[in-house]
């Protein structure tokens, strides 16, 4: 089958890794509980589609709308969801470059 649009050579798409189809992150789990309680069918395909794309690409306010209107929530709710998915991968990048920060970090969430 063509591929329609950029290929997988194409600049747009270096450091692009397949495995953020399927990662786990905060806007995934919100997009797909959100979808599913609005009766939205393909609410693991949208989730997998749009949480890469939150992360990665960032979600232009056509995309937000859209969000909002399969989901049954305000745009405000969807921006909430997208700003706590990043502060989340904030703190996983922290982590990821300072790993003596994890057993730290461990340790804070058992306390918590």
């Amino acid at each position: 089958m063509p591929i329609i649009g950029p290929g997988p050579d194409d600049p747009e798409y270096d450091n692009y890794d397949p495995a953020w189809e399927t990662q786990d992150t905060p806007f995934r789990r919100w997009l797909f509980q959100k979808l599913t309680a609005a009766g939205f069918e393909c609410a693991a395909d949208a989730a997998g589609i749009y949480a890469p794309s939150n992360r990665y690409n960032g979600l232009d306010d056509t995309q937000v709308g859209l969000i909002a209107t399969l989901a049954g929530v305000t745009v405000a709710a969807v921006l909430a969801a997208h700003k706590a998915d990043l502060d989340e991968w904030a703190r996983e990048q922290q982590l990821r470059d300072h790993p003596e920060l994890a057993v730290l970090d461990a340790d804070l969430v058992i306390w918590l």
